[in-house]
């Protein structure tokens, strides 16, 4: 068995032709570039049994060689992903179904009938691959860089494969990240979180790409920093996923909900205080700004506008083919990684990170409440929208940690009223919306949680 760890960068056709000479990649090519076709044959049983397990079996033709492959459930975080891989070679190609036995097949299909597993799809493809190496620090680097051009194809469906693979050798997973990051400040590339066998799935099954990701579980105990963590890699896995899904389907909730991701991790990122001292986020502030004044103003309009949605596809794929998206991406997964908003702060900002989530939330929640001053909004509701950040700062945290504060009654019931609040501060003014504000700010502020908070 080995573990697999990589990270794939979806690319056009120039870019592929431009990294085969990218002077980063030439600099530290150990190998120089070789080619070699790669035929691909996915199996799985009628009802999808492996693919529920996150389970991907397949039969691979380099060359002459026949190689039976079976990775099992792993991690994926924001397009570095970790995987177990078992690999078998096989004289022919047909699958041995004797090589999956209890050293590698998962429990949760130990009652499955093997017999029933079948050919679903193909992903065949030509690989342009080379070891780039380098030194990191006291220790070396190995990557396979391949350049994988070609199709998926289920029944008369077809996908092309244009990305670029990055897979470790040898070294620390950060430094996948550290190369991407740096092709990605010339190239338009960025994480893609969804294999070729994902694609197969999706083709035959378009609903089976999952785009939801569960939410991380949040307990009370936990450290500020902690929290922090994982609802920020959370969303920012979900809003590549969403990017994936928009680009493939076009369809308006998912660039809606890719908005939404980039506006809370925006609102949590500046929500911590002493804890990430503003220097710190500031890189990613600025650009989450620049992306979320194209892409939320773009969604607003397009809300009320059907010739607003119909053009937004294209100017996505525009966006795509900057490397604003890409780099964000990466920039920000290495940012994560390294705990960045943690550097230089002070002892207060130290503590602040190490408190009990439970304890934070309570003194933060409240004293954002008190803050915002419901009453004036019902006498100047001209003004709400001057209040957005400080409303999307609660209802980020009262989406993911509302069950952490464990007294505080009817938040469910909050959250959907301030949320209704924030729409209508991002409507433009008229006679009809002004007396719309006046009344959600009454009904924020009279319910039994609003109340329980401005009392902290």
């Amino acid at each position: 068995m080995n573990k697999e760890t990589e990270i794939k960068l979806r690319i056009s056709r120039e870019t592929l032709a431009a990294l085969r000479e990218h002077p980063l990649l030439k600099k530290r090519n150990k190998s120089g570039w070789q080619q070699r076709e790669l035929l691909n044959q996915y199996f799985d049983t009628p009802e999808r049994d492996l693919s529920a397990a996150r389970v991907a079996l397949r039969l691979r033709r380099d060359g002459d060689v026949v190689i039976q492959t079976l990775k099992t459930r792993g991690n994926s975080v924001a397009g570095l992903s970790e995987r177990n891989e078992f690999q078998w070679e096989l004289p022919k190609a047909k699958l041995d179904l004797k090589k999956l036995d209890d050293t590698c097949w998962p429990e949760s299909l130990a009652g499955l009938d093997k017999k029933t597993i079948k050919p679903l799809f193909t992903t065949d493809f030509v690989r342009e691959f080379a070891d780039i190496a380098w030194g990191r620090g006291k220790s070396k680097v190995v990557i396979e860089a391949a350049l994988d051009l070609g199709t998926v194809s289920a029944g008369k469906q077809k996908e092309e494969i244009c990305e670029l693979e990055l897979e470790l050798r040898e070294g620390e997973p950060e430094a996948l990240l550290e190369l991407a990051a740096e092709l990605a400040a010339s190239l338009p590339l960025f994480p893609c979180d969804i294999s070729k066998a994902e694609r197969g799935y999706r083709l035959l099954d378009p609903s089976s790409y999952q785009v939801n990701l569960p939410a991380p579980e949040l307990d009370p105990e936990m450290s500020l920093d902690d929290a922090f963590s994982a609802l920020a890699w959370h969303l920012l896995a979900s809003s590549q996923r969403l990017a994936e899904q928009y680009q493939h389907t076009g369809h308006w909730r998912l660039l809606q909900d890719w908005v939404q991701c980039l506006g809370e991790l925006r609102a949590l990122a500046s929500s911590l205080g002493q804890a990430a001292p503003r220097a710190t986020t500031r890189e990613l502030r600025s650009r989450l700004d620049a992306l979320l004044e194209d892409w939320r103003t773009l969604v607003l309009a397009g809300n009320d506008d059907e010739d607003v949605r119909r053009a937004a596809p294209e100017q996505f794929a525009d966006e795509l083919l900057d490397t604003r998206w890409g780099q964000f991406s990466l920039d920000t997964s290495r940012w994560l990684i390294a705990r960045g908003w943690t550097a230089e702060r002070n002892k207060r900002g130290e503590r602040q990170g190490a408190a009990a989530l439970a304890n934070w939330l309570a003194v933060e929640l409240g004293d954002e409440a008190k803050a915002l001053q419901l009453p004036l909004y019902q006498q100047q509701p001209e003004d709400l929208a001057e209040q957005l950040p400080r409303i999307e700062r609660l209802l980020a945290w009262l989406h993911y940690a509302r069950d952490v504060l464990l007294k505080a009654p009817e938040l469910d019931r909050l959250y959907g009223e301030l949320s209704k609040l924030q729409q209508l501060a991002n409507q433009p003014i008229s006679d009809e919306i002004l007396d719309a504000r006046v009344q959600q700010a009454f009904a924020v502020a009279q319910s039994r949680g609003w109340k329980h908070l401005v009392r902290k």
